[in-house]
C-alpha cells in the first residue's frame, strides 16, 4: 500500500551544479596565469619592429605548469625584448585599435628570419604563448581534445581580455602542428595549419597557392584588393670534390712514417682531416610582388634565381670534424686521467732493476755526503753507477720491446735540450711580446722557447704518432736520466733563464731552473777547488778550514743548515785583492778584515774613522712553489705561542745570520749599530744636535723595534762570529737540492708530469690558433680575453677555436681568398667570408651579380658538372661567360642550379570578412614546399561585431 511504502525512497539525488568541473578549473587557471604575467588589456601601441630585429633581437620566454585533471600542460610566453620610448603622440592607441599580433601579420620587415621559433616564421609575431602538452604526457590528437582546448583558450581570452595571440600544440610534437586564436575589440583573428607528406601536384606552384588562398577567405568583392607576395627559394649545395683535400698527403720518408698531419718536434699541427663544412645553403628571395607580376604554374616559371633580388648564404659545418689539433690536445689529456704508475706501464722487471740501481747510488750519495769528504764529486761516482745501470737495463731489454725507437728519442733529445742542433743559450723571446709574455703568465705555463715548452711539444707528438702512454713513460724516464747525467757532469741544462725558479711558471719548470741553480753552484764550487789544487790560495784555504771547524758546532744562533761540514766557496775575495788585510795591520786591529766587497759611499764606523764596507754575502735559498708551500705550512704548526713564535723566527734568520757573519769579518771593530745602519736604514734613526759649542751634530740611534727587550737582531749580533762568507755553512745546498729535484722528477707518474705540462701545450695550442686564425677569423680577442678564468676551460675552448679556423680556412679556399695569383682578394669578399661562420644568415651583396654572388654561382655550376659526370656542354658554359659579364641568360642559367631544397611562399592582403561592410582585416597564408613535407600556416581574420 501507498502508506506503507519506505520513506527513504521519496528521497531523489540531489546534484550541485555549482561545484566547478575540470574544465572549469582549467579556464581559470590559464586566466590566472594571464593575470601574473600582466598580458591583460590591450597590446597595441608599439612600434613595428626594425628590420633584422628578429634575428638580431633577444627573445626570451617564461613557463608555467596548468593541469587538466590528471594531464599536464605547459604554457609558455615567448617574446622580443624591445627597448622603446612611449610616445603619446606617436604611438596612439586606441580603443579599437587592432591588436599588436594582426599587426605583425602584415609587417614585411622580418620575413623569413633565419633562426626564430617556427610560429615566429610562419607568422611573424613578436609575442605568443603556446599550450603544449607536459613532458612525459601523450601527444593531443583527438579531434574533440582539440576542439576543447580550444575552446578552453577563447574564453580564456574573452574572459580575460588578453590580445596575445595562443596556441595549442596537436598531433606528434616532430610534426609542429599548431591551432590557435587572437582575440581584439570586435575582431577575432584564427590560426589554422595543414602538414602533409607529398606535396599536392595542383599547389606545387604560386597559382594553385594563390586559388587555396582566395578560397580560404572567402571574399566576394570584385575586384579582389591586391595579395602581397614574398618567395623565397633555399638550394643546398653538398659537394666539394673539385676541392683539395684538407691535409696534404703524407711523405713516407719522413720519421713519422706516412702519418696524415705530421710536422717535426717541437711543433703542432693544425687543419682536419676531412671536409669541415657539409653544406652551403644559398636562399634567393623576391621579397615585394604582387599577383601578375610574377608567373609561376605547372608549365612556365619566372622565378630565376640569378635574377632575385637578394641572395642571402649560410653554412652547415660537420659536427665534431677530426681535427689534428683538437685530437692532439684530448689524447694528451687523456694522460692526465690514467691511474698507472710507470712501474705498471714499462713492466716490473725494468723497474726492479733501475730499483736496485737506484740504491746503489742512493749509498753512493750518502757516502758522498758525508763530512770526510771535501772534495769535488768524483765523475767516476755516480755518473758511472747510473751509466752501467743504463747499459745493464738496455742488455736485458730487446730492441722490439723498446717502447720508442731509438732514433725517434735520438731526434727528441737534440731537440728538447739543443734546438737546432746547436747548444746556445736561452733568450727569452717572450719578453720582447708583451702579449705571449703575458699569455704563459697567465696560464702559468713556461717561455715559449723553454725546455719546458719544447718538452711538452715534443710529448704530445710522441703520444699521438709513436706509441702512446708505453713511449711517453720511456720518453719521460729518458729525459730524467739525462738531467741526471747534466747535473753529475756539470752541464748547464740550455733553455732555461738564469737565476732562482720564476714562481709565475709552472712547477715543472722550475723544478729544472732549481737543478739549473745547483748546477752553476756546484760548477762554481769545482772552479774555486781546482784554484786550490793548483796551489792558489793554499795557505788562506787552510786556514779557513780551521777556522770553520772551530765554529761548526754553533752557538743557538748557528745557521739552519742540515749539511754542519759543508762550505761555501766563493769564486774570489775582492777584499784581500783591494788590500784590506794591510788596512787592518796598519790600524792595529786584532782581527783582519775579510771577504770585504766595495765601500759603501762615505760611511764610517760608529766607534773608529774606518769606513764602513759592504761585505761579500751569500746568495738566499732559491726556492720552488711547493717548498714555499712546505715551508709556510711548518712555520704554521708553530702555533702563536711565544716559544713558537721564537722559533718560527730563529728559523727564518739563517740568511740574516749569515750576513751578520759577513758584515762582522769584512767590518772588525763594528757594532749593531753599523749592521743596523746598512741592513736595514730605516732602523736608525738620526737627529742633528746643538753641542756646548753650539755646532751641529748628527747623532743617531737604533729604532724602537731594535730596543725591544729580547730582540732577535740583538741576540743575533751578539752570538754571531767574524765569518766570511767562503768559510760560512752553505745556506743552499745544491747537492742535496739537487738530489731533491731529481727524486720528485723520477718517482712521478705519467698522470703526473702531463698534468704539469698540460699548460705548456695549452700555451702553444694558443699561440698556432693565433698564428692560423689571424688570416681567417678577426674575432680570436674574445678567446684571449678570458683564459685567465681556467686552464681546463680554456684547453676545451681551444678544441672548439680550431674546428672554427678549419673551417673558416676551408670557407677561404672556396671563395678563392689568400692564395693564387688570379684568386680575388676584396675586402668586400673577406668580410663576406669571415662572418659566414659568426651570423646564421649572411646577405650577398648584389645578389647573382655581386663578386660572392659570382663565386657561389660558378660553385653550384661546378657541382652540377659534377653531379652529371659529363663534360660543360655548351649552354651551361654560355651561361657561366654571361654571368662573369653580368648578363647570364635564363634558362640555360636555370640549369645551373639544382632543383630547390625548398621553397618558401608568403601571401597576405587585407579583406573585409565575413561580409562586404565588415573590417578590411589581414589574412596571411605561409606556404612551405619541400621534396618531403607541404605545410600551410594560416591565419584568417574575421570581425565579429555584429557576428
Amino acid at each position: 500500500m501507498a502508506g506503507d511504502s519506505d520513506p527513504e525512497s521519496e528521497v531523489f539525488e540531489i546534484t550541485d551544479f555549482t561545484t566547478a568541473s575540470e574544465w572549469e578549473r582549467f579556464v581559470s587557471r590559464t586566466e590566472e596565469v594571464l593575470n601574473d604575467w600582466k598580458l591583460i588589456g590591450n597590446s597595441s601601441g608599439k612600434p613595428s619592429p626594425e628590420k633584422g630585429e628578429y634575428t638580431s633581437g633577444t627573445w626570451e620566454e617564461r613557463s608555467q605548469d596548468i593541469n587538466f585533471a590528471d594531464f599536464r600542460f605547459s604554457i609558455t610566453h615567448h617574446f622580443l625584448q624591445q627597448e622603446y620610448v612611449e610616445d603619446e603622440g606617436k604611438y596612439k592607441t586606441e580603443e579599437d585599435a587592432f591588436p599588436l599580433a594582426m599587426e605583425d601579420l602584415l609587417c614585411m620587415n622580418n620575413d623569413f628570419p633565419p633562426r626564430a621559433h617556427c610560429l615566429v616564421r610562419w607568422y611573424g609575431f613578436r609575442e605568443f604563448l603556446v599550450i603544449s602538452p607536459g613532458a612525459n604526457c601523450e601527444a593531443i590528437i583527438s579531434e574533440s581534445k582539440c576542439n576543447l582546448l580550444l575552446s578552453s583558450i577563447s574564453i580564456s581570452l574573452a574572459n580575460s581580455g588578453c590580445q596575445v595571440p595562443m596556441f595549442v600544440q596537436i598531433q606528434q610534437r616532430w610534426r609542429r602542428m599548431f591551432a590557435g586564436e587572437c582575440q581584439g575589440p570586435g575582431v577575432r583573428t584564427d590560426f589554422e595549419m595543414v602538414h602533409l607528406r607529398k606535396v599536392p601536384s595542383q599547389y606545387n606552384h604560386l597559382s594553385g597557392l594563390l586559388d587555396i588562398f582566395k578560397s580560404k577567405m572567402g571574399c566576394t568583392l570584385s575586384p579582389l584588393p591586391p595579395i602581397n607576395i614574398a618567395i623565397r627559394f633555399t638550394y643546398v649545395l653538398q659537394d666539394w670534390q673539385q676541392y683539395s683535400w684538407p691535409q696534404q698527403p703524407p711523405d713516407f720518408d719522413t720519421i713519422f712514417g706516412g702519418e696524415v698531419g705530421g710536422v717535426e718536434f717541437g711543433k703542432l699541427p693544425f687543419g682536419a682531416c676531412e671536409e669541415p663544412i657539409s653544406e652551403l645553403h644559398l636562399a634567393t628571395t623576391w621579397p615585394h610582388l604582387t599577383e601578375g607580376i610574377v608567373v609561376d604554374n605547372d608549365v612556365y616559371s619566372d622565378l630565376d634565381p640569378l635574377q632575385a633580388p637578394h641572395w642571402s648564404v649560410r653554412v652547415r659545418a660537420v659536427e665534431n670534424p677530426q681535427c689534428l689539433l683538437g685530437d692532439f690536445l684530448m689524447e694528451f689529456f687523456k694522460l692526465c686521467c690514467t691511474k698507472e704508475s710507470t712501474e705498471d706501464i714499462l713492466g716490473r722487471g725494468l723497474t726492479d732493476e733501475e730499483g736496485k740501481d737506484t740504491g746503489d747510488i742512493s749509498s753512493a750519495l750518502s757516502k758522498l755526503t758525508e763530512p770526510a769528504a771535501a772534495a769535488p764529486i768524483s765523475k767516476l761516482s755516480v755518473s758511472n753507477m747510473v751509466h752501467n745501470a743504463r747499459k745493464h737495463i738496455r742488455r736485458h731489454r730487446h730492441i722490439d720491446e723498446s717502447p720508442l725507437n731509438t732514433d725517434v728519442l735520438n731526434s727528441i733529445l737534440l731537440v728538447s735540450f739543443h734546438p737546432s742542433g746547436v747548444i746556445v743559450p736561452y733568450t727569452d723571446t717572450a719578453t720582447r711580446n708583451n702579449s705571449s709574455h703575458n699569455l704563459y703568465i697567465q696560464l702559468k705555463s713556461a717561455p715559449s722557447d723553454s725546455l719546458t715548452y719544447r718538452l711538452a711539444l715534443c710529448m704530445s707528438l710522441v703520444n699521438f704518432y709513436h706509441g702512446g702512454l708505453r713511449a711517453v713513460a720511456h720518453l719521460w724516464q729518458e729525459f730524467v736520466l739525462e738531467l741526471r747525467y747534466r747535473w753529475e757532469n756539470n752541464y748547464l741544462i740550455y733553455g732555461l733563464p738564469a737565476g732562482p725558479p720564476d714562481l709565475r711558471c709552472c712547477l715543472l719548470f722550475q723544478k729544472l731552473q732549481m737543478l739549473n741553480c745547483c748546477i752553476e753552484r756546484k760548477r762554481a764550487r769545482d772552479e774555486a777547488q781546482k784554484m786550490k789544487d793548483g796551489g792558489k790560495e793554499s795557505t788562506r784555504a787552510s786556514t779557513a778550514s780551521t777556522s770553520t771547524r772551530e765554529v761548526s758546532p754553533g752557538k743557538s744562533w748557528d745557521s739552519w743548515s742540515d749539511s754542519d761540514d759543508e762550505f761555501f766557496e766563493c769564486l774570489s775575495d775582492q777584499g784581500e785583492m783591494d788590500g784590506s788585510h794591510t788596512e787592518g795591520e796598519k790600524n792595529g786591529s786584532k782581527t783582519k778584515p775579510d771577504g770585504r766587497l766595495h765601500p759603501s759611499n762615505n760611511m764610517t764606523l760608529l766607534n773608529s774613522t774606518e769606513p764602513l764596507y759592504i761585505p761579500i754575502t751569500q746568495e738566499p735559498a732559491p726556492m720552488t712553489e711547493d717548498l714555499l708551500e712546505e715551508q709556510s705550512e711548518v712555520l704554521a704548526k708553530l702555533g702563536t705561542s711565544a716559544e713558537g713564535a721564537h722559533l718560527r723566527a730563529r728559523m727564518q734568520s739563517a740568511c740574516l745570520l749569515s750576513d751578520m757573519e759577513s758584515f762582522k769579518a769584512a767590518n772588525p771593530g763594528c757594532v749593531l749599530e753599523d749592521f743596523v745602519r746598512w741592513y736595514s736604514p730605516r732602523d736608525y734613526v738620526e737627529e742633528e744636535v746643538v753641542d756646548e759649542k753650539g755646532n751641529v751634530v748628527v747623532t743617531g740611534e737604533l729604532s724602537a723595534r731594535m730596543k725591544i727587550p729580547g730582540n732577535m737582531w740583538v741576540e743575533a749580533w751578539e752570538t754571531t762570529r767574524a765569518i766570511p762568507a767562503r768559510r760560512q755553512r752553505r745556506l743552499f745546498d745544491d747537492t742535496k737540492e739537487a738530489e731533491k729535484v731529481l727524486h720528485y722528477l723520477a718517482v712521478q707518474k705519467p698522470a703526473d708530469f702531463t698534468l704539469h705540462l698540460l699548460p705548456c701545450l695549452l700555451h702553444a695550442a694558443i699561440l698556432k690558433l693565433k698564428e692560423e686564425g689571424e688570416s681567417v677569423h678577426s674575432n680570436l680577442h674574445c678567446f684571449y680575453s678570458i683564459i685567465g678564468l681556467s686552464v681546463l676551460f680554456c684547453f676545451f675552448l681551444s678544441i672548439q677555436f680550431s674546428t672554427v679556423i678549419t673551417q673558416a680556412r676551408s670557407l677561404k679556399a672556396k671563395f678563392g681568398i689568400g692564395e693564387g695569383d688570379n684568386w680575388n682578394e676584396t675586402e668586400e669578399l673577406k668580410t663576406f667570408v669571415s662572418t659566414l661562420l659568426e651570423e646564421p644568415e649572411v646577405t650577398v651583396l648584389g645578389a647573382g651579380q655581386g663578386p660572392a654572388g659570382s663565386i657561389i654561382h660558378r660553385l653550384f655550376v661546378n657541382s652540377q658538372r659534377s653531379a652529371l659526370l659529363s663534360p660543360l656542354d655548351e649552354d651551361l658554359a654560355h651561361a657561366v661567360k654571361s654571368e662573369d659579364r653580368s648578363q647570364s641568360g635564363g634558362s640555360s642559367s636555370m640549369s645551373a642550379f639544382p632543383s630547390p631544397a625548398g621553397r618558401e611562399f608568403l601571401l597576405r592582403t587585407c579583406v573585409p570578412q565575413p561580409a562586404p561592410y565588415s573590417k578590411a582585416l589581414p589574412q596571411r597564408l605561409f606556404c612551405v614546399l619541400m621534396k618531403e613535407e607541404f605545410r600551410l600556416a594560416g591565419a584568417f581574420s574575421s570581425d565579429t561585431s555584429f557576428f
